[in-house]
């Protein structure tokens, strides 16, 4: 078996993942992981399928783009390339939230300290919620944090930097995290 990755984005609008789905299956693929979600009106997903090594990754998107083009969806299939494990690295899952006043450059900040320490962002929410004029931006990450990085530096580095920003932060183990906010 082989995988493929297919993208699709465009106008939000009811039953896209009906139509993607419907079209994988009749063309012979499986389903393995979705991911998707809402931007504000734009809907973006992402769909991992395995096909029989036979299966063209043509016909495919052909297939797609005849199905969902017509709503305006923009869809990209490519192989998922199977790559090397990275050497033995593990790490340990964290979720860090952020809140503070909505204004460029926020995202870069927190981003840049995470990639410096080597942490692999996971999952991120991100959204500018608010009144009129004032607005707060929320960002969750969840993030695998390298077990070699040295956390009261990471966490020292991340703190400072969210003060330089004007955010509100906070680092927790996703198990922790979890165990807090259990409904």
């Amino acid at each position: 078996m082989k995988k493929i990755v297919v993208f699709v984005l465009g106008p939000d609008r009811t039953g896209i993942i009906a139509a993607v789905s419907k079209t994988l299956f009749d063309q012979g693929c499986n389903l393995e992981d979705v991911s998707q979600t809402i931007l504000q009106t734009e809907f973006v997903g992402i769909f991992i399928a395995s096909m029989a090594d036979e299966g063209n990754e043509d016909e495919v998107l052909s297939a797609l783009r005849a199905r969902i083009g017509s709503l305006g969806l923009f869809v990209h299939l490519r192989p998922v390339e199977e790559l090397p494990a990275a050497g033995g690295q593990t790490g340990e899952p964290f979720v860090i939230t952020t809140v503070g006043a909505d204004r460029p450059g926020l995202m870069a900040g927190v981003t840049e300290v995470l990639a410096r320490y080597g942490a692999n962002i996971t999952s991120l929410k991100a959204v500018s919620r608010g009144e009129e004029n004032q607005h707060d931006y929320v960002m969750i990450f969840e993030a695998d944090i390298p077990s070699a990085v040295n956390l009261s530096a990471f966490r020292s580095a991340l703190c400072g930097r969210a003060e330089e920003l004007g955010l509100d932060i906070s680092l927790q183990h996703r198990e922790i995290f979890e165990e807090l906010n259990r409904v």
